[in-house]
């Protein structure tokens, strides 16, 4: 009976131990079959993060060579098309020095119009009267946002020509977008009314302000939105600093004009977050609607009425008064559209500068223009205003009596009509005395003033529209002549004449 009892606890013994051993062998193979797992997915897991670890390096370097903000890389979400080309959201340098560590960055997006360009005139208001040191501390960026080469290459030409010392200072740059950096705008929904064609024009619009201020946002502290049709108040540099500088530091945006996106002026830390609200919705509404909605985001209470949404609003978008800058075109870059927008708190321009000049008689070869005689300028009652120049033209301002002239200064167009200057035109006086006149004249070299074959001497030109000098010779003088030595493209302005006489 034992011996059986015996047996039988063996054989159960046998039985567990065969049980725990197929146990501990599905143990076995389920912990090998684990890690067997567990080492693919590791090795799938190492090769995500080594794919995350190229993306982030690829961003990393992407924003690096743009000098953008990690996160505008969101802009991929928001222009999915951008993924499928590598230089989409890379500038076309057209012109430029790459300047940078500036005080104020100038944008100014132009387009081609149907009836007529305004840009070559809103250069020359802006860099009216500007300062050395203010070119220095500043950078207007050119954005041709026209993706036709030919066309993009002739406003570069043409710009090149007109500023040659601007470009090769770096104070102008000029830029356009790779056509890849469009997505397709032919089949776009329909929002607030507009026709296709608006809806079409103002979607990219938004693109191109976006890509504007993404490649200012690091060149200096503070970024200026303009327009290609737009006139500047003489030192509005300055007029801007100064505005800025009692504001408190809340402040996001400091408008400069009541018009549009004219004259807005932000600091470049918030561009990344205003830009990308952009392109949020830039297909849904104008840009100036966007910048006032996220106002409205960052400072408006749901809870409270309009009327305290404005007076919060207020507080970060400042109102500069008067206006500094005046919207002067007419024809739209939305075809067909006539705008006869006018900032009515720019107010009126001092068009001409009025001097204490010495009695004189004033000749000139030009077409005068309605009342705007050379004697108003000359006397400080008007500026002189005549059709295109031609070779051979010439103003003169012959002296009652000759006179010991020390200093002159010439300024040629004015704040209205910035383009009307003098082009290749000289600075020229007559010797009174015709024998000194002779002499000089022989020795007219020695003095580095060219003599001309009816006897006067070259003494200086006419830069940019100014003319101004000292004038270095021993004796009294009997007139001053300014002659134009090529045909002009443009009309011509006198605005300013100024005669320093010993003496007088």
């Amino acid at each position: 009976m034992l011996t059986s009892l015996k047996r039988s606890y063996v054989l159960i013994a046998d039985n567990d131990l065969a049980m725990y051993q197929s146990q501990f062998l599905e143990l076995r193979q389920r912990l090998l079959y684990a890690e067997k797992e567990n080492k693919k997915r590791s090795r799938e897991l190492s090769s995500a993060l080594d794919e995350i670890k190229r993306i982030v390096l690829f961003i990393l370097c992407l924003c690096v060579d743009l000098k953008l903000p990690l996160h505008l890389t969101n802009m991929y979400y928001y222009l999915p098309h951008l993924r499928e080309y590598e230089d989409a959201i890379f500038p076309n340098v057209i012109v430029g020095q790459q300047r940078t560590g500036v005080s104020l960055v100038m944008g100014i997006p132009t387009v081609k119009r149907e009836k007529q360009s305004y840009l070559m005139t809103t250069l020359h208001s802006l860099f009216y009267e500007l300062s050395e040191e203010q070119k220095n501390d500043c950078v207007i960026i050119i954005f041709i946002a026209e993706v036709n080469e030919e066309y993009v290459n002739s406003v570069a030409e043409s710009v090149k020509s007109s500023f040659p010392k601007e470009i090769q200072s770096g104070v102008l740059e000029i830029v356009s977008p790779p056509a890849s950096y469009y997505p397709d705008l032919s089949n776009l929904r329909k929002t607030l009314g507009d026709s296709e064609d608006r809806v079409r024009w103002r979607t990219k619009q938004n693109l191109d302000y976006s890509f504007l201020m993404l490649y200012a946002q690091p060149k200096g502290t503070f970024y200026l939105q303009l327009e290609d049709d737009i006139i500047a108040k003489p030192d509005y540099i300055q007029s801007i600093k100064n505005f800025a500088a009692v504001q408190s530091q809340e402040w996001m945006i400091l408008e400069f004009s009541q018009l549009g996106f004219i004259g807005k002026l932000f600091k470049s830390e918030d561009l990344p977050l205003i830009v990308e609200f952009f392109l949020m919705f830039y297909k849904d509404k104008p840009i100036d609607w966007l910048l006032d909605h996220l106002l409205w985001v960052k400072v408006c209470n749901p809870e409270k009425d309009a009327m305290h949404c404005e007076k919060e609003k207020a507080k970060i978008r400042i109102r500069a008064k008067p206006s500094l800058f005046q919207h002067m075109g007419i024809h739209s870059s939305l075809s067909g559209k006539i705008q006869n927008l006018k900032d009515k708190d720019f107010g009126s321009n001092v068009l001409y500068k009025a001097h204490n000049n010495p009695p004189a008689k004033v000749y000139t070869s030009l077409k005068v223009y309605q009342q705007y005689t050379l004697e108003k300028v000359y006397e400080g009652k008007d500026y002189f205003w005549a059709s295109a120049p031609v070779t051979g033209d010439y103003i003169r301002f012959t002296f009652l009596k000759p006179l010991k002239v020390e200093k002159y200064f010439f300024r040629s167009g004015n704040i209205e009509h910035p383009g009307d200057i003098l082009y290749n035109t000289t600075v020229e006086v007559l010797p009174a005395d015709e024998a000194e006149r002779k002499e000089l004249l022989d020795n007219g070299s020695k003095l580095n003033y060219p003599a001309t074959k009816d006897g006067y001497l070259k003494i200086g030109a006419f830069e940019n529209g100014i003319a101004e000098g000292n004038i270095s010779l021993p004796e009294k003088i009997q007139a001053i002549r300014l002659s134009v030595n090529s045909d002009s493209p443009v009309w011509a302005i006198l605005s300013e004449v100024s005669m320093l006489i010993i003496g007088f």
